[in-house]
């Protein structure tokens, strides 16, 4: 934090910002990874949700942090045990057989394999089917068993109160548009994973989830065992399959990769605009594959809702994109709140074009990359993008979707999955007829402007002949230009002076005075050189996920 405060001010408190490299970056960013790993659950998790905030760190340090995973080692057996049967009583009598090595480990819980009778699964339905079982020689329905960690409510809460006294000295240390980015990442951190370690509400977003996919064969959710679940203890249906970014396995079993992406899309599409819940951590860790092609979603705890105004707005963007409409493109992050109104639109427009050609999988002319690069730095001095709290989830769903599906294949195209399902889903169709209904209501309203034009015109030429019209004229000076060139002239002339005066008393062998003069002359001369200097750029480069993934194949 000490760094990152001196590349702000030189000097901490004041000075100008320093140049910092993408390696120094690099190697604070890796600093910064081993240190959340040896703080602990809360922290990696904190680290997490940082590698998908790009309005918040820098492109170095969202690249180190996104390899960050759940490094924990799982909690011993005998402790996760009294958890479980805390919750739900005797493991003997409450499962037909459990396994206790855990099949997956997190900061704040842990999965292990076991088996419930048959009757235990009451409600369950394998595939919709409310006739079908699952079982096995052994007898029984596999699940999943998800445990709390053994006592994280106090670690965490002890953690979120560093958090909480940490965070008014980090803001002190950065500009505006990131300061109200912080704020909402610490309430949103600490909103998220007070959640994710509510198994009852994690049951209750899976089940809804569940049913707004009832009857799609293209995915599988398991179901919920709510007779062996609890505040701290999650049961479900086991499914098995391949982990979505296993290439080699995939392409073994002849499963259409491109079609699993396009699918994966399609399913996010569906919940952020028309359902309004989603499943917000879609890590390879989370998706699998079936043997028939079936995409499978584990782990529901980071989950969460759209409210029906971003619901809007999400859609306005999608249709402006599929559009290819940089205007409206622009004005939807706007009103979203997403991009500040100051940005510079012809420099935002350049880097969303680039963006698109890029999601549709073309190659980006690294020549064209660089001209933004210094736009960017020439015109654009406060970070444009900023992230308010309820989208947060949402760009990090954006943002992992589009790793996986760029790894499932490379040259896969966004922008036409999304036009597809806009089109499908009849969204296209409204906006031209709102389209159409706004330029009618305009045509009204500019034949009414006529009709009110000719008097307003003969008044105003009357007053112009009878020398009774005034012209007040304002000069907006937003660069503060007249400012710069009263203290340019301030200083020339004290420069002046200073240098004159030197001279006279040098001559009159007041040798004293001379170099008091002479001292004063050195710093006028730097305060002038520094009112001609040009304000440091951000030094920002643009990511593009799919050019990262070609460079970094190229190097393995």
């Amino acid at each position: 934090m000490l760094a990152y405060a001196r590349d702000r001010r030189r000097f901490l408190l004041f000075g100008r910002p320093r140049q910092v490299g993408p390696e120094t970056h690099r190697h604070r960013a890796e600093v910064l990874l081993e240190s959340l790993l040896t703080l602990g659950p809360t922290f990696i998790k904190l680290g997490q949700l940082l590698s998908t905030r790009p309005d918040v760190l820098p492109p170095a340090y969202i690249d180190v942090l996104s390899a960050l995973q759940d490094e924990v080692p799982p909690a011993p057996w005998p402790e996760a045990k009294a958890v479980l049967e805390d919750e739900l009583g005797p493991v003997d009598e409450r499962f037909a057989e459990f396994d206790t090595e855990p099949i997956s480990g997190a900061s704040l819980g842990q999965v292990y394999r076991a088996r419930v009778e048959p009757d235990a699964r009451e409600a369950a339905h394998i595939d919709g089917d409310p006739t079908a079982t699952r079982t096995d020689g052994a007898g029984g329905h596999e699940v999943a068993v998800k445990i709390r960690r053994p006592n994280i409510e106090a670690l965490v809460r002890a953690d979120l109160r560093v958090v909480k006294w940490s965070l008014p000295i980090l803001l002190y240390f950065v500009d505006d548009a990131r300061s109200f980015s912080l704020e909402n990442l610490a309430e949103e951190f600490s909103k998220t994973i007070r959640e994710e370690m509510d198994y009852e509400r994690e049951a209750a977003m899976l089940a809804e989830i569940r049913a707004n996919f009832a009857g799609d064969d293209r995915f599988r959710i398991p179901d919920v065992i709510e007779s062996h679940s609890g505040p701290r203890v999650l049961t479900m249906e086991y499914i098995e399959g391949t982990k979505i970014n296993d290439l080699e396995t995939l392409e073994r079993k002849g499963i259409d990769r491109t079609r699993i992406a396009e699918n994966l899309e399609r399913a996010y599409l569906q919940m952020i605009m028309d359902d309004g819940v989603f499943h917000a951590d879609p890590h390879p860790g989370n998706l699998a594959v079936t043997d028939d092609g079936q995409i499978v979603f584990y782990d529901f705890g980071m989950s969460g809702r759209v409210d029906p105004f971003v619901q809007e707005k999400i859609i306005d963007f999608y249709i402006a994109v599929a559009n290819q409409d940089i205007d409206a493109i622009l004005d939807a992050l706007i009103e979203i709140g997403t991009l500040s109104p100051d940005a510079d639109r012809g420099v935002m427009a350049e880097v969303m074009e680039i963006a698109i050609q890029d999601a549709r999988g073309e190659d980006v002319e690294q020549y064209r990359v660089n001209q933004i690069v210094g736009q960017i730095e020439d015109s654009i001095y406060v970070f444009p993008f900023r992230l308010p709290k309820n989208l947060a989830l949402v760009l990090r769903v954006a943002t992992v979707v589009e790793g996986v599906c760029v790894t499932l294949d490379e040259g896969f195209d966004f922008i036409s999955t999304a036009t597809d399902y806009l089109t499908e889903e009849g969204y296209r169709e409204e906006s031209i007829r709102q389209y159409i209904d706004e330029t009618g209501q305009q045509l009204r309203r500019t034949g009414e402007s006529l009709t009110r034009l000719a008097p307003k015109a003969e008044r105003a030429l009357d007053r112009l002949d009878r020398d009774d019209l005034f012209v007040r004229i304002g000069v907006e000076d937003e660069e503060n230009v007249f400012d710069k060139l009263a203290k340019r002239l301030v200083y020339g002339m004290l420069l002046t002076m200073s240098l004159f005066s030197m001279g006279v008393l040098y001559a009159l062998e007041a040798p004293r005075a001379s170099i008091v003069a002479a001292i004063f002359s050195v710093i006028v001369t730097v305060q002038l050189y520094r009112s001609f200097r040009k304000p440091k750029s951000i030094g920002a480069r643009p990511q593009f996920t799919r050019q990262n993934l070609r460079q970094r194949r190229g190097k393995e």
